[in-house]
């Protein structure tokens, strides 16, 4: 093995940094140097990719770089203390700047020059934090690949993120006082523990035969944030039998607060051993533990919030809102291989955009999430949609109903086990704070943990009186439900009430609850049969017309759709007050109500309308052919519009989803009944007729009321048609407006 010559390694590095360009033709280290130097950057992160790419560098030299990487990160830190260009705007002096002034002038009076512990280390000089960050193009590693042979080395781990630690100060240098000679002294720190230092090792005190007593001064000393984070391995990667592994991560600097538990994220880091100590050191021997040095995060879906749209997706968004059908392409989108449900998939996509949060002025808070609950018969598809949503959403937890407890939902108090305090373990619902929470097999939840959902679908907080621990918790979170009937399949001889078997305490929190009942239909059967062939044979959906949106253009789409706050406009409360109370009177005439409607719809009405809002202001012209579903759809319908005002068409698309999420128990009511759809349609209009006490009634009213009930607008002209040729009413040739010959 050659000798290692780590000055000419710094010269190298020296010469990489001035002189590396990137595509541009950029000095892009220079530019970064100057960037920290104006106090804009605290952190410097190489990249292993442009060691790679740069001419002059051997692939010694990388390989050394990857193979000892905590070293070389010293290398490339003098490097660039020889480099750093002088601050070009003016900056506020900081506590740091001033004790540096302070220490540059009075160096050469307190330093006899022999001590190497009064030295001042290059660490407390320094302003920022050096990175070296892995490859991308390789695959990452699973936790069960990193094995012994990489300690030192830089690697790559891909896992979601279990638990983190609250940040905290970890010295790096700490600086002495001493009492009889005033010198600084100076200690590195390099480990989780140190020894301080108790005597002045100067040579003025050992001259003088004085055992000088040092007095710490921890705001000379320097701190580096440092946060303790437990990363799993993702369930695709482990093996058969096999459990989960973890791996400990320590982030250090300006990484700190950049993971939260449930967050899939890919971290490069050095792989380190790291002695134990204490008691737990007696047990272990010789043993080390080992964790990962973290020195770039990389999110595999990032937060709504913190989504920044490039220039490309800038563009095809723009395209997508001009676009007259996106509302049904972005719906489509979501899960094209399972056949049908797209009334579903559109509840849906409003459950992903969600609707603004409303803050009073006395500090009451009204919630904007959409809740949804899928009830439906075995083999439906309701757990592969939860799935692919959960897929979609940026943060989104996976649970079951069987498999959850109560504190397994909200929140549990554990020991924490390095500290042997008593904290506070978030659940599920907590973990999926500002995202959706999916929960499979609802229905088989006991009813003592079920209750522990109530307060966090209205208050969406989780409050905590337990081991001495009193708090409350935020969860706000969209709640996907999925569950059976009360006898597996839904039984058509029994009440709605019957069969849902959830209390009217939940169901009422609930935004939409879609019944999905299986029933026999030749043709559909027959073209469900033939998407499912087709599907398993290719391993993609059949062609739908349009090539459908990647799950990241949607999560592009549906975060520019989540900034706007859309509003209700006066003229449109009455014609949702009305709306409002239309459903309750329709309830009361029926002895087995579908759903319980109460004040909460209202409100769910108004939710709905602002999502489809959301999608822009290039909607209204197409926004009256649809018809949007009432309660909290409203302002979700509203937002997926890009517009600032709710319009008439997005409550009517809330009232109809609303209205299709029975759909399945009202056409058995039909049935039963002996009415066909255009016998069912002329019912409804001549109802509405005299309702109004009118003989003409406009084409767009016609089929805003028959698309509550769920018929289309080919069944509509239909029934024009055929009672036109009977002379019950005349069509207007040009608008297709009705009047009545005989009301």
């Amino acid at each position: 093995m050659t000798d290692l010559d780590f000055a000419r390694d710094k010269a190298l590095a020296k010469d990489f940094l001035s002189n590396f360009a990137d595509a541009c033709g950029e000095a892009k280290y220079i530019n970064i140097l100057q960037e920290v130097a104006n106090r804009k950057l605290r952190s410097i992160q190489i990249e292993l990719e442009d060691l790679f790419n740069y001419k002059d560098l051997d692939d010694d030299f990388l390989r050394r770089v990857t193979e000892n990487t905590r070293r070389y990160i010293g290398i490339f830190a003098d490097a660039i203390d020889e480099l750093m260009p002088e601050p070009t705007e003016a900056f506020p002096d900081d506590d740091h700047d001033i004790l540096m002034t302070q220490r540059s002038e009075e160096g050469t009076e307190n330093v006899d020059g022999t001590d190497p512990q009064q030295k001042m280390p290059p660490e407390i000089k320094r302003f920022y934090e050096v990175y070296i960050r892995a490859s991308s193009k390789e695959r990452p590693f699973t936790i069960r690949e990193v094995k012994a042979s990489y300690i030192g080395q830089l690697v790559r781990v891909s896992g979601i993120v279990t638990r983190c630690s609250d940040v905290k100060p970890l010295m790096q240098v700490a600086v002495y006082t001493c009492e009889d000679c005033g010198f600084e002294i100076y200690q590195e720190v390099t480990a989780r523990v140190f020894m301080p230092l108790f005597e002045c090792p100067s040579t003025r005190c050992k001259t003088n035969r004085t055992k000088g007593n040092l007095i710490l001064q921890l705001r000379a000393s320097k701190f580096l944030k440092f946060q303790e984070a437990k990363i799993q391995e993702l369930a695709e990667h482990v093996p058969k039998g096999h459990i989960p592994r973890t791996m400990t991560v320590h982030f250090r600097g300006e990484l700190t607060r950049k993971v939260a538990p449930g967050d899939v994220v890919e971290l490069s880091g050095i792989f380190l051993p790291i002695p134990y100590t204490g008691f737990r050191a007696m047990r272990a021997g010789l043993v080390a533990d080992t964790y990962l040095e973290a020195m770039s995060v990389t999110h595999f879906k990032k937060k709504y919030e913190e989504y920044e749209l490039k220039g490309d997706e800038e563009e095809q968004i723009a395209r997508l809102a001009e676009d007259g059908d996106i509302y049904n392409k972005l719906a489509r989108s979501l899960a094209p291989e399972i056949f049908g449900h797209e009334d579903v998939k559109k509840a849906l996509l409003l459950l992903l955009v969600g609707a603004p949060h409303r803050k009073l002025k006395d500090g009451m808070r009204i919630r904007g999430d959409l809740h949804i609950c899928l009830m439906g018969d075995p083999g439906v598809a309701k757990s592969q949609l939860l799935k692919h949503i959960i897929n979609v959403a940026p943060r989104g937890v996976y649970t079951t109903g069987r498999g959850s407890s109560g504190v397994g939902l909200t929140a549990a108090v554990q020991k924490d086990p390095v500290t042997n305090e008593m904290v506070l373990e978030g659940g599920a619902l907590v973990l999926a704070d500002m995202g959706i929470c999916a929960i499979d097999e609802f229905d088989k939840m006991d009813e003592l943990d079920r209750t522990a959902i109530h307060e966090v679908m209205e208050q969406q907080t989780v409050s905590i009186a337990k081991a001495g621990i009193t708090t409350s918790l935020n969860a706000r979170t969209a709640l996907l439900a999925a569950a059976n009937p009360a006898w597996g399949r839904y039984d058509m001889r029994r009440t709605p009430a019957e069969n849902i078997n959830l209390p009217p305490a939940l169901l009422s929190r609930f935004d939409l609850l879609w019944l999905i009942l299986d029933r026999a239909d030749m043709d559909s059967d027959l073209e469900m049969a033939r998407h499912v062939v087709y599907v398993h044979q290719n391993k993609e959906s059949p062609a739908l017309g349009f090539t459908p949106l990647e799950p990241s253009i949607l999560r592009a789409y549906i975060s520019a759709a989540r900034r706007i706050s859309p509003c209700v406009s006066k003229e449109l409360e009455e014609y949702i007050a009305s709306a409002y109370s239309g459903i309750r009177q329709e309830e009361t005439k029926t002895n087995t109500p579908h759903s319980y409607t109460t004040v909460r719809t209202l409100l769910s009405i108004l939710r709905i309308s602002a999502v489809w809002l959301g999608r822009g202001r290039v909607y209204h012209a197409i926004s009256g052919m649809l018809h949007p579903g009432f309660l909290d759809s409203r302002w979700a319908l509203a937002r997926l519009r890009f517009s600032e005002t709710v319009a008439q068409s997005d409550v009517d698309e809330a009232l109809r989803l609303m209205q299709m999420s029975k759909f399945s128990l009202y056409s058995e009511d039909r049935q039963k009944s002996g009415l066909d759809a255009i016998s069912d349609i002329y019912s409804i209009l001549r109802d509405e007729a005299a309702r109004t006490n009118r003989m003409d009634l406009s084409y767009a009213h016609a089929l805003n009321w028959i698309s509550r009930k769920g018929y289309s607008e080919a069944q509509l002209k239909e029934c024009l048609e055929e009672y036109a040729a009977l002379n019950v009413w005349q069509i207007h040739p040009n608008t297709f407006d009705i009047r009545f010959i005989d009301a």
